[in-house]
Parts: C-alpha cells; sequence; structure tokens
C-alpha cells in the first residue's frame, strides 16, 4: 500500500516554482493568497487544464469561490495574469490563462533591482575616485579638479577604475597634475583601452618606448671625451 501511495505522489510530478517568484512576490504587488492562488493557476496549466474554474481553484484552497473569483478578476486588472483565446483542431475557440504578465513583471523587477546595483556600485567607486585622487595630491581638490574628475565621468563616460590607472600613470611619470592625466585618458579613449589590463599594457609599453628614447637621446647628444694626455 505504502508502495502503490508513492507511485502515485511521483505520477503526480511535482510544481516548478521560480525562486525570483518567492522571494519577490511582495515586491511586485502580491500577497500570499494571491501568490496561492496564482500557483494554483500554474499547476492547473503544467496538468493541460488551461482555463480552471474559480470553483475548481477554490476546492484547493481555504477560501470560498466568490473570494476566488474576485482575487482573479483583480489579478487580471492589475495584469499578473491574462486571459488568450486559442483555437482547437476543430476550429472550435477556446480561452486560457497565461502567466506571461507575471514573468514579464518579475524580468523588469530583476532588471531595476541590477540597476539600482549598478548605481550603488558607481556611487561607491565614484566616491573611493575623490578619496584616492586627494590622497595622492596630499590635499583637497580645487572645486575646478572636481568639476573635471565629474567630467571625465559623466561626459567622457571614463569607467572609475581607468581613471584611477590614468592617475597611478601619471604618478609612475612623475607628473601628477590634471592635464597629464587627461591627455592620457584621451589617448586611451583613441586606442580603445577599457580595461585596467589593457590600461597597464599600454602604459607600460610607453614607458619603455620614453626610456628609450632618452637614452638614445643622451647618447647622441654626449660629446666623447678626448683625453690628450695619452697622445
Amino acid at each position: 500500500m505504502d508502495k502503490e501511495i508513492m507511485m502515485t505522489w511521483m505520477e503526480e510530478g511535482n510544481l516548478h516554482i521560480p525562486q525570483l517568484l518567492l522571494s519577490k512576490y511582495k515586491k511586485i504587488g502580491l500577497n500570499e493568497t494571491e501568490l496561492v492562488l496564482i500557483l494554483q493557476v500554474h499547476s492547473f496549466l503544467e496538468k493541460g487544464k488551461d482555463f480552471p474554474t474559480p470553483e475548481e481553484l477554490a476546492n484547493r484552497m481555504t477560501i470560498p469561490d466568490s473570494i476566488c473569483a474576485s482575487i482573479l478578476g483583480k489579478l487580471l486588472q492589475h495584469k499578473f495574469i491574462s486571459i488568450e483565446e486559442g483555437y482547437a483542431e476543430n476550429n472550435i475557440r477556446y480561452e486560457k490563462y497565461s502567466l506571461r504578465p507575471l514573468w514579464e513583471k518579475l524580468i523588469e523587477e530583476l532588471i531595476y533591482d541590477k540597476k539600482q546595483d549598478e548605481l550603488e556600485k558607481n556611487l561607491i567607486q565614484e566616491t573611493n575616485l575623490y578619496t584616492t585622487f586627494e590622497m595622492e595630491f596630499g590635499r583637497p581638490l580645487s572645486p575646478l579638479e572636481c568639476e573635471t574628475l565629474a567630467m571625465w565621468l559623466d561626459q567622457d563616460q571614463h569607467n572609475p577604475e581607468i581613471i584611477k590607472a590614468a592617475l597611478k600613470e601619471s604618478v609612475l611619470s612623475g607628473k601628477i597634475n590634471f592635464r597629464y592625466i587627461d591627455r592620457i585618458l584621451f589617448e586611451w579613449k583613441k586606442n580603445g583601452i577599457k580595461t585596467i589590463e589593457q590600461a597597464n599594457k599600454h602604459g607600460k609599453k610607453f614607458r619603455e618606448q620614453r626610456k628609450s628614447t632618452n637614452v638614445a637621446s643622451k647618447s647622441t647628444n654626449t660629446v666623447p671625451f678626448y683625453n690628450w694626455l695619452e697622445q
């Protein structure tokens, strides 16, 4: 008997509930009763029952038919579910519930959360950016320098980490000033440099070329010393 019960349970299958729905249902405007009703609709759809009646849904819940019908109307009105039309093989029109509006709301909520996380991350990076500059310059930034930093971020769309890399490059070159950093950023943008790895590679190459140029320049400008005493 126990085995038969287990087999029946297995044959009934499992209802797969998106974790996003469980974690976000409150944020998108659903309460617990509405959530369970949607899950019941989902269960019927999974079983091939496209348009369960309020009575059929209420039989699985602790609410009467009238309340179930009222909640269904609210879910339709607020676009959590929709009713679509279809045609059977014999060209008979039928109606069915669709949860597509619900999935769209969840996706929109996910996109919104992602944008909020990015905004918060960017705000922290920008705050750290100003602090880093003040530490390297050893003083508070002037209003004009703050405006330049804001321009690099907002107008030129430079990533905060790339700006930090340009600051580091100016420190290594011994030219810690905004004009020189602006030239570095302009050069990187012109060469399509967008990542820290690309910036570091380009900076190393530039310093090596400049070092080679300086050595060659010194060799060219040096006048050989002639020791007259050896003649």
